[in-house]
């Protein structure tokens, strides 16, 4: 943020590195009893997270934009899209391990009732064993998806920090036009 120090004699510019605004954070709340997963509270989020498997009606590129409200678009379309790659991980994990606790009582309830814990343990190893099997389609295309998502957010992360810092380095070199 740029300060302006204007005296009777001289004008001199003085550029301000600390900014002593308060500072946001992002917050992790406690794990999801289901999905195990711990959720972020975003500072910036502009939306309640919306559900992972409808999409917003709207795309951000049918509105037309100058170049100088092209961060802003970026922005928000980052944000959304960031909460859409937590809603995708949460809903993935919430159905899995929900589908796996039903298996796994399944298994332990059709045990006879005088089952020894030797017992348990072979019918839980080999209840493991299919549904790693079982599972390792499903989770393979999950953690593909995610990580072209994941990448997919890193890239538009990166440029809207681009976008960012161009656009201070303008406005300052452009207020120095001004004054000089």
């Amino acid at each position: 943020m740029l300060v302006l120090k204007q005296s009777l004699s001289s004008l001199s510019i003085s550029v301000r590195w600390i900014h002593t605004s308060s500072q946001t954070c992002n917050l992790i709340a406690p794990p999801d009893s289901v999905s195990h997963m711990r959720p972020i509270i975003y500072d910036d989020a502009p939306l309640p997270p919306p559900p992972s498997r409808i999409r917003h009606p709207y795309s951000l590129s049918e509105f037309a934009v100058g170049a100088q409200n092209e961060a802003v678009v970026s922005e928000l379309q980052y944000r959304l899209q960031r909460q859409q790659l937590d809603a995708f991980h949460h809903n993935f994990w919430f159905d899995s391990n929900t589908r796996f606790e039903a298996a796994k009582k399944a298994i332990l309830g059709g045990l006879p009732t005088l089952a020894t814990p030797l017992d348990k343990e072979k019918a839980l190893s080999a209840f493991y064993k299919q549904w790693h099997l079982q599972e390792s389609k499903r989770t393979d295309e999950y953690t593909k998806t995610w990580r072209k998502r994941n990448m997919g957010l890193i890239m538009l992360g990166a440029r809207v920090e681009y976008q960012k810092l161009s656009t201070r380095i303008s406005k300052l070199a452009l207020f120095k036009k001004e004054v000089l």
